[in-house]
């Protein structure tokens, strides 16, 4: 039992969960004061040279948390001179937060002198670990020594009032940035692993801070500019920006197992860095984005800081996600990362571009892209079970499941599972996405599809005035949209045309792309719209009666199209749950050989019976409780369909509650006046107790089973 005042520093084994503490969780609230400092005084200095030195603030910033952050993940430390130590840190960064908006305005001596005080708080938290702990001495010790020497470099460039300490504070910040990349680092690396959940749970608290940040910048944002009415609409679009960007981080990035080994960690630890300071500047912008009129377009920074931070955001999502694997998905993970560098790339396209547009249509094609990013994950997630809340909704071993009849449960197709730990290069490619789904899926993903491309190149004719011709002043949005739209489905009316040599080359290109565009949609509509679909009508109940003295297992089959079905054929198949000799809990699939198995014309109705008799799979089955044996009982039917020319299939799946032990089935088919045969489909589940005279139907006196009956024996026998 360790002592909550003083006790020895022990290594975490990073095959053990460990919890985010309330220490980290408090320490974490220190920077939402280092943001909201840092967003304030980027405000205040809103030009080109504002944006690079706050972002230059960030690093040292994101560097102490990091510090932090990773000593607690590979130590297990909680006493009462850590928490002081913690704590030490906290002031030296409340330090950073009140000098961060003088670095803006060139004054680095306050914000040096606190960075180096909260780097020499980390080198003393491995320096005490490397007097206490013998086994992690020389990790400790590298450590300690990369932390002091950027506090070093910092002090030195707080003390120095000369031109050269932003050179100091920057070599200070790039050694330590670049410490983990030293190959002692990888060797020590290596003997005492990062617990990589437990980071990727203090990486998304981080985010979790800076997107509460952009949240209060869109409100602030709304209070200090003028209420009309389009304000609300700009903050509700802007706050939709955020609620998308929280979606695509902890829909996708939280929780995704990090793959590729080493290089893999690398490149989703530094891609965090880029995201949070671009969510940060995505909060600041929309603050100044409220402001977005419907009449003129907005200011070149602003546009420029809106839609490169969230390009920025784009891009660094798809670098974690091609280094990461998705738990669940429905397609393959290069879906999703190539969306993320599309919209990036259009992202960049509409800053320029929005000086030919209203400043609200360039807030909304913005927003436009991140909530297509939230469709797409939303398109691309299936049913997720996850191991912790299987308990909670009730899995259940298959054997048990199988032995218990008495508990209700809803009927489930068995060929319906929900599919946990696919492969990411074994998922659905979008060709079998698109075949699979429903009509809507594919005009749905076209339209978006359609809208983007030609966004995409109206902004690209945007970029150079008089890129088209034909228009009765400049260009605007509307017009180059337009065009795009004639471009691209080759309409040309003729009033528009391209103005210069470089609107000839867009033209071009979207000409290109649209030729592919149109025959890979062409492709896939008439691939959906030719495959054959089989009408086959199954019997809703399987019957078990008495046939020529012989017990009998029945059901039916009936072409409900009525057209030519050519060399039909059925299979049936039992399922049994087994136990074997070694104690193994199987589902087995046992084939049932029916009466009559082929058939060479299937036009009207078909009772496929299977004779249980000594060799029947059915022979030990109580028929009182068909349960207790029989899980299910799978038909497939295949033929030649005449009208599609190619070969169809048709699957039904009967459970023992469908059994009707007793009947049989009531005649179907009668001859009318003039010679042709009356298929009646709305008897075609219909049964009688066995003994009982079947009805006959009403003005059709020659009634007779399909079996039975000599006229449709030909074309639809037994």
């Amino acid at each position: 039992m360790r002592s909550r005042w003083f006790h020895r520093p022990l290594v975490h084994a990073a095959g053990r969960h460990k919890p985010v503490t309330w220490l980290e969780l408090f320490y974490d609230l220190i920077f939402v004061a280092a943001f909201v400092q840092l967003a304030d005084g980027l405000l205040e200095h809103f030009d080109r040279d504002g944006v690079f030195v706050a972002a230059a603030t960030f690093v040292p910033l994101w560097l102490v948390w990091t510090g932090f952050s990773v000593f607690a993940n590979r130590f297990l430390l909680d006493d009462a001179l850590h928490r002081l130590s913690v704590l030490l840190q906290m002031f030296a960064i409340g330090g950073m937060a009140l000098a961060a908006p003088q670095v803006l305005e060139g004054e680095l001596t306050h914000f040096a002198l606190a960075t180096a005080l909260a780097f020499g708080v980390t080198a003393l938290m491995h320096a005490r670990v490397a007097m206490q702990n013998h086994q992690a001495r020389g990790y400790a010790l590298y450590w300690m020594f990369a932390h002091a020497q950027a506090a070093g470099l910092w002090l030195a460039a707080g003390l120095l009032e000369t031109h050269f300490a932003p050179l100091l504070a920057a070599i200070g910040t790039a050694l330590l940035l670049l410490a983990p990349a030293h190959p002692r680092a990888r060797v020590l690396s290596d003997r005492f692993p990062i617990d990589v959940t437990h980071l990727a749970e203090r990486f998304g608290l981080l985010t979790l801070i800076v997107l509460g940040e952009s949240f209060v910048d869109v409100v602030n944002g709304f209070y200090a500019h003028e209420v009309q009415p389009e304000t609300y609409v700009s903050a509700a679009q802007l706050l939709l920006v955020t609620c998308g960007l929280w979606w695509m981080y902890f829909d996708d990035v939280a929780g995704a197992k990090i793959r590729n080994g080493r290089a893999g960690f690398a490149i989703w630890f530094y891609a965090h860095p880029p995201l949070q300071a671009a969510v940060l500047a995505t909060g600041v912008s929309t603050e100044r984005a409220v402001a977005f009129t419907w009449e003129a377009p907005a200011a070149g920074l602003e546009r420029w800081m809106l839609a490169g931070s969230v390009a920025l955001v784009f891009f660094a999502v798809a670098v974690i996600d091609s280094v990461t694997e998705r738990k669940q998905a429905e397609l393959s993970d290069r879906a999703r990362i190539n969306a993320r560098w599309i919209s990036g790339v259009l992202a960049l396209v509409l800053a320029p571009a929005g000086a030919g547009m209203s400043g609200s249509l360039f807030l909304t094609l913005i927003s436009g892209l991140v909530i297509v990013q939230v469709l797409v994950d939303i398109a691309v997630a299936p049913e997720v079970v996850d191991d912790e809340a299987q308990e909670s909704m009730g899995v259940r071993p298959l054997a048990e499941v199988d032995a218990d009849t008495t508990t209700p449960t809803r009927r489930r197709d068995i060929t319906e599972a929900v599919r946990k730990g696919t492969p990411a290069a074994l998922r659905r490619d979008l060709y079998f996405y698109f075949m699979e789904g429903s009509w809507g899926r594919i005009f749905g993903a076209f339209l978006i599809v359609f809208l983007l491309s030609n966004l995409f190149f109206a902004c690209l004719y945007l970029l150079e005035p008089g890129a088209i011709s034909g228009t009765e002043t400049s260009s605007s949005f509307g017009d180059a949209f337009f065009f795009s739209v004639q471009t691209m489905s080759t309409i040309g009316y003729g009033a528009m045309s391209p103005g210069s040599t470089y609107g000839d080359a867009v033209v071009t290109a979207e000409a290109a792309v649209s030729i592919v565009g149109i025959a890979v949609v062409t492709g896939l509509v008439f691939a959906k719209a030719s495959r054959p679909h089989a009408s086959v009508l199954f019997s809703k109940v399987l019957t078990v009666s008495p046939h020529d003295g012989v017990p009998t297992l029945a059901f039916r089959v009936g072409n409900a199209r009525g057209n030519e079905v050519v060399d039909a054929s059925v299979t049936l198949t039992l399922v049994k749950s087994i136990v074997t000799a070694e104690g193994k809990h199987l589902r087995k699939l046992i084939d049932i050989t029916p009466v009559r198995q082929r058939t060479p014309v299937f036009v009207l109705s078909w009772q496929i019976m299977h004779t249980l008799d000594e060799a029947s799979p059915f022979a030990d089955v109580d028929w009182d409780e068909p349960g207790a044996e029989v899980l299910a009982i799978v038909v497939t039917l295949t033929g030649h369909d005449g009208t599609y020319g190619q070969t169809i299939y048709a699957r039904h799946v009967y459970y023992p509650e469908d059994l009707r032990v007793g009947h049989h089935f009531v005649d179907v088919i009668s001859q009318l006046d003039d010679g042709r045969l009356l298929v009646d489909y709305g008897l075609f589940h219909d049964t009688v107790p066995v003994g009982t005279a079947p009805p006959a139907a009403p003005d059709d006196p020659d009634v007779a089973d399909d079996d039975d009956h000599e006229a449709g024996a030909a074309i639809a026998p037994e």
